[in-house]
């Protein structure tokens, strides 16, 4: 999944406390006893906040950003999700299965489903919802990434069967639905965890159309998870309710409040005037937010990493020993410990610690080991790139850096060392480009096989599902919607090599034996960071404070709340709370 400088979802319960050594606390910092008593009806209302001037979208179909994701998680659900373990979990499934060839999978139903309107839900409604988000006319950035393996899905993304309904899947009955796939591939289910795959009230896109029926979910159709929306205010707020006809546990909470915030460090001062009940922390806070009392803050190591790419369409970055200058002139420990005050941790790798494939001898670019980088060594590479380009100091390219900073003054700060870092050893001059988050989340696919896309861009990638192949093949392959720098499709003088890489992923995807997979991830990975696939900075940490009357969230790697852990959650007689009279 898609980050920028906000993330809200929403990987294995070992992750909780493995980093623990480098970021501050594992869950709460604070000991003591805080009041669990279950306050009143009228007190059950989460103010959750969300940086940013409103969703992105609230259509599963099109979600790519943590923000819209939390909030879809709410409406709508799928055939299987991941539980507060992050482990897979039959969830409107009632059980699965596959065949000896590991290419049909059957999904059995829970009984007696139904949609937030009443209306039954079957396995119609699940083939639609999948035919749907595969569809041309939605323009899903993310459906052919997680549901490429079902069988006719890439030639129904491109137009050229109607659907895939009746081929791809089946639905012999209404309680039963039939996947097959074109390969076997051990993180199919975990691919169907993603939210693109949610099921979708079908008439309620026939009635209000693709783009509109975002804004008539408050009249009660739409999804079948936990809540339905119960108001949505453009550029202010979205609510939500639980709703009545949800299959699993009933939710304790009354109402769900998300409201935006432009500014991302508003959010923490909104948090101490009591506006809201959690809130991320900036940097500059971290001391203070420690000493809260009633254990409201709290560190949670998260499977996220940050990253600049470079679009290999563009020049200079073409060259792979430019592309390696950049990265060596960059510490990445001065970026963890001044800018972030250590809640992240410095690194090299695109499989973040804590990951199945984690491989903790893999070095950066150059064989340099250090997150410091190497100024001597980036100097030396940027003069053998500009030589084989024939470029001068004046006739080196112009260099634009597209970002979202999104009003945080960490993402500010850490650009501005970044460039001054890039100034003092390369001199080098890179512009910076500060756009808005939905722009930024447009503008990056949109640089696939575009030589005039953006040229250099910063982002984060959160896992969806805990295996390398999300944060390999699923980035990097031929084909992949996500390889937006034009990995291996390319024209330059190493284009032959990276297509190696790619194959090698593939074979790691259909490797059945998990050690030799997991070998095959580490060398395809190595050979990537090599190539500055990505320029990874750091891993992040969530650190948050969250009201003490806020009962029975499980924080996890990936920030995620499953559909059923919204029973646990409760609002309780502590104090401070979250000021509600307005909801």
């Amino acid at each position: 999944m898609r980050s920028g400088t906000k993330f809200v979802k929403g990987i294995l319960p070992t992750f909780f406390c493995l980093l623990t050594l480098l970021l501050v606390g594992c869950g709460s910092a604070q000991q003591g006893t805080i009041s669990t008593t279950k306050a009143d009806d009228s007190k059950q209302v989460f103010i959750w906040p969300s940086s940013g001037s409103d969703l992105k979208t609230i259509d599963p179909a099109l979600s790519t950003d943590g923000g819209s994701i939390a909030a879809i998680d709410l409406v709508f659900t799928g055939l299987l999700q991941l539980d507060n373990k992050l482990q897979i979990h039959d969830q409107l499934a009632a059980s699965h299965s596959v065949s000896s060839d590991g290419l049909t999978w059957t999904f059995k139903l829970r009984p007696n489903l139904k949609f937030s309107d009443g209306t039954p839900l079957t396995s119609a409604d699940v083939a639609y919802s999948i035919d749907r988000a595969l569809q041309p006319r939605v323009k899903s950035a993310v459906a052919l990434t997680y549901m490429g393996l079902i069988k006719g899905a890439p030639e129904l993304a491109a137009g050229k069967v109607k659907t895939i309904i009746g081929d791809g899947i089946l639905t012999p009955d209404p309680d039963t639905v039939v996947i097959i796939t074109t390969k076997k591939a051990s993180y199919f289910l975990e691919e169907l965890t993603y939210s693109c795959s949610y099921v979708i009230e079908k008439s309620m896109i026939e009635k209000y159309g693709d783009l509109n029926f975002v804004d008539h979910l408050s009249q009660g159709i739409g999804g079948a998870g936990p809540f339905m929306v119960s108001k949505y205010e453009h550029g202010k707020a979205i609510e939500f309710v639980p709703n009545p006809h949800y299959y699993g546990p009933k939710p304790q909470l009354k109402k769900i409040v998300i409201p935006f915030y432009k500014q991302a460090d508003t959010i923490y001062k909104a948090y101490q005037t009591g506006q809201v009940d959690q809130s991320n922390v900036p940097s500059a806070h971290i001391d203070a937010a420690k000493a809260l009392p009633e254990r409201q803050f709290h560190s949670i190591p998260q499977l996220w990493i940050t990253y600049y790419g470079m679009n290999y369409l563009v020049k200079p970055f073409d060259n792979i020993k430019i592309r390696q200058a950049f990265a060596l002139a960059i510490n990445k420990e001065t970026l963890a410990h001044n800018t972030y005050k250590d809640k992240v941790i410095a690194t090299n790798h695109i499989v973040p610690q804590g990951m199945p494939g984690f491989d903790a001898d893999l070095t950066g670019p150059a064989g340099v080991k250090s997150p410091a980088g190497d100024p001597k060594l980036a100097k030396q590479l940027l003069e053998e790139g500009m030589k084989q380009e024939g470029y001068t100091a004046s006739t080196f390219p112009s260099v634009t850096f597209t970002v979202a900073t999104n009003g945080s003054s960490d993402t500010r700060n850490e650009l501005q060392a970044v460039q001054q870092m890039w100034q003092s050893v390369l001199g080098i001059s890179v512009k910076l480009n500060d756009i808005d988050y939905g722009k930024l989340l447009s503008d990056v696919p949109a640089a696939l096989n575009n030589p005039n896309g953006v040229q250099m861009f910063a982002l984060g990638w959160v896992a969806d599902y805990p295996d390398p192949q999300d944060w390999l093949t699923l980035q990097f392959d031929k084909g992949s919607p996500n390889n937006v720098v034009n990995y291996g499709q390319n024209h330059s003088a190493n284009a032959s090599q990276q297509q190696e890489t790619q194959k090698l992923m593939e074979q790691a995807d259909s490797t059945q034996d998990q050690v030799q997979r997991m070998k095959l991830y580490n060398q395809a990975e190595q050979q990537l960071v090599n190539d500055v696939v990505w320029l990874p900075t750091v891993q992040v940490g969530s650190v948050i404070v969250r009201k003490p009357c806020v009962v029975g969230i499980a924080d996890n790697a990936q920030s995620m709340i499953p559909p059923d852990d919204w029973t646990n959650i409760y609002i309780s007689t502590a104090t401070p709370c979250a000021d509600t009279r307005q909801y």
